[in-house]
């Protein structure tokens, strides 16, 4: 990074006489002082209103994250209104999943606040072919950023620069050990004594061959040291001139330039970062839990986004300590801004701006006015929405379904001289049916995720549609709420479908009744169809009942036979084979129990299987309305509802 005063205005890359802090603190006419702090504050307001403007510009394109907009504005506010303040680098941190928008928003915030000059992107990682940087001093001196300015440093993907494996083990690096520094006092140690060596050597061998050459009478029509000796110098001496300024130098003044810093100590000393903001941006698996959902198209995005609105800095934490060492996600600070997941809403007006983002191009290209049925919405969200891989897929479904398509019908317009186009979508024929002037156009088309949906036979959505509807009912049964969602016809190979639960605050009963939900699902296939006709999709049911029954005894020690802790490891681990038996017969006996419960509402489970089965999906309502027909009291709650039992009414009245 280059040495240089502190400019008065972010973004213009000009300091205005009169307009910094440090001139208004070192005038000595107390009237000029007033003027020139009355023109800082005019300035800090023109800042803010800046601000404000891009605050606004950032709302406006993008969809379903006002709060993280709001959240980043003002964690950047002193930065850029009054950098001055700063004494260390302010750091905040962006976490979400992958498609939300992070470094988009990020870079156009910069562009937004017109700090594209002070603006370094960089993206850590352990591997050794990412980049030939071994440090994140030489990659701001690359960048050209100004030593002590409020530079904006924008720190990607740093899920990749772990520290820890995956075991907990520390990862040998020495790539980058610098960062650390950066976020703990923002004074980057030097390290490259050995290349400012190098370039004084160079130097002063281009200077004794210069002189060699004058004295030999050799003309000499390029004097300067060079585009490549300018840029090392530069770097090693911290310099404010221009690189094509220092390029002109010749040797010996570069040389001389170099001795008089090297004489003053200044090169040695710590590059001055702490007037930096710092964003740190990544995607931590660890804590989005949903994110290995990605493949999934069928639960609906308010489902996912209840779960990713319940993540809080506390989950962040615990899972950078899985990649980081304590000491290190410290340094993180506390400025923690969580991205949720998109809502259905959130999906739903992202495809009508980018519809009419085509309609305006295909106006703006043709002249031709595109009027778009709301049924090709539907079309683009059934075939384009996975909620946790956020807004790609949704771009890649508008040009598959509506751009691909539309082209087809603009060849007819533009040879009919038509100005105007009409596109709709029929479902039951699959075809999108253009109107081009008063000429109906018919363009067969299946979504993607539509024909793997219609792929799955009858019988196998009837098996899966009393699966899901075991687990439904006895669901209702306990807990009192419908699902949020009952689904037996998806778009994937390897599920038949699911039911969608609201969150449940683990206790002694809640993992039993989880347990027995999940058994639930396998039952009602043998109630109904019979033992030898009952599926192998019970498989991940009965994994989910044994681990609930085996913290149930051996971790939480709710069975009174075994109080001790038998998940412990190491030379403190118990015999956990001696639960084994009481597990087998625990689960045995809660079997035994839903079957018996599931008989006795056999008619409410074909009901409810039947609907599930024609429509493929049904939403809370759908199944508290049929449930409720067989006495099956099932309340709707939104996502996000915690199940939890009424611990305050057991203190009684609260104490004055």
């Amino acid at each position: 990074m280059r040495s240089g005063p502190v400019p008065g205005v972010i973004g213009d890359g000009k300091t205005p006489k009169g307009t910094s802090w440090d001139h208004a603190r070192m005038a000595n006419d107390d009237q000029e002082a007033d003027v020139r702090v009355q023109l800082d504050r005019d300035e800090i307001a023109a800042r803010q209103e800046r601000l404000t403007r891009a605050r606004e510009t950032l709302k406006a394109h993008f969809v379903g994250i006002d709060r993280i907009i709001d959240e980043l504005c003002d964690a950047v506010m002193v930065w850029y209104v009054a950098p001055e303040l700063l004494t260390r680098p302010a750091i905040v941190n962006l976490w979400g999943m992958t498609g939300v928008g992070k470094t988009d928003l990020v870079r156009r915030l910069v562009k937004a606040l017109d700090v594209l000059d002070r603006f370094v992107e960089i993206e850590l990682s352990n591997a050794d072919s990412t980049t030939w940087h071994t440090s994140v001093a030489s990659r701001l001196a690359e960048s050209g950023a100004l030593e002590g300015q409020p530079t904006f440093m924008l720190f990607d993907e740093i899920q990749r620069f772990n520290t820890l494996d995956h075991e907990g083990n520390p990862v040998p690096n020495t790539k980058f050990s610098d960062f650390w520094e950066l976020l703990s006092d923002g004074r980057l140690a030097r390290r490259e004594n050995t290349d400012l060596q190098y370039v004084v050597a160079s130097l002063s061998y281009l200077a004794s061959e210069q002189t060699r050459r004058r004295n030999s009478g050799e003309e000499i029509t390029d004097p300067g040291i060079g585009i490549w000796e300018a840029r090392s110098l530069r770097s090693q001496l911290r310099l404010a001139e221009d690189l094509e300024v220092v390029s002109r130098w010749t040797p010996q003044q570069a040389l001389d330039r170099a001795r008089t810093a090297m004489a003053h100590k200044v090169v040695y000393e710590p590059i001055d970062c702490s007037r930096s903001l710092i964003l740190v941006s990544g995607n931590l698996d660890e804590a989005f839990t949903m994110a290995t959902k990605g493949a999934e198209a069928d639960v609906d995005a308010d489902v996912f986004a209840a779960y990713a609105d319940k993540v809080t800095v506390v989950d962040i934490k615990n899972a950078l300590t899985r990649r980081f060492k304590p000491e290190q996600v410290a340094r993180f600070g506390n400025t923690h801004l969580i991205y949720t997941s998109l809502r259905h809403k959130d999906f739903v007006e992202l495809i009508r701006r980018e519809v009419e983002r085509v309609r305006e191009s295909v106006l703006a290209r043709f002249g031709i006015e595109v009027e778009v049925d709301p049924s090709v919405h539907d079309l683009i969200y059934r075939n384009g929405v996975f909620p946790v891989q956020g807004v790609r897929p949704v771009f890649s479904s508008v040009a598959d379904i509506l751009e691909n398509n539309l082209g087809k019908l603009l060849f007819t317009a533009v040879l009919a001289d038509e100005g105007r186009i009409a596109i709709a979508y029929d479902e039951q024929t699959r075809q999108l049916r253009g109107l081009v002037g008063s000429q109906d156009v018919v363009l067969p088309f299946t979504g993607r995720l539509d024909r793997i949906r219609e792929s799955s036979p009858a019988d196998k959505i009837a098996n899966v549609a009393v699966h899901e509807s075991g687990h439904a009912l006895l669901y209702a049964v306990y807990f009192g709420l419908a699902p949020l969602q009952l689904t037996a016809r998806v778009a994937s190979s390897y599920v038949g479908g699911f039911t969608a639960p609201h969150p449940i605050y683990e206790t002694s009963a809640a993992l039993i009744q989880q347990a027995k939900i999940a058994l639930a699902g396998g039952i009602a296939e043998e109630i109904v169809f019979g033992r030898e006709l009952a599926s192998v999709g019970r498989a991940s049911d009965r994994e989910r009942a044994t681990i609930l029954i085996q913290d149930f005894i051996r971790r939480h020690g709710f069975d009174a036979e075994f109080q001790a802790n038998y998940m412990l490891g190491n030379e403190y681990s118990m015999d956990r084979h001696v639960t084994d038996p009481d597990i087998e017969k625990m689960i045995s006996r809660l079997a035994a129990e839903v079957r018996s419960e599931l008989t006795g509402f056999r008619a409410g489970l074909l009901d409810l299987a039947r609907e599930l089965a024609t429509a493929g999906r049904l939403d809370g309502p759908a199944v508290a309305a049929i449930l409720g027909r067989h006495g099956i009291l099932a309340d709707l709650q939104r996502e996000g509802h915690l199940i939890v039992p009424p611990y305050r009414s057991h203190l009684g009245d609260a104490p004055d």
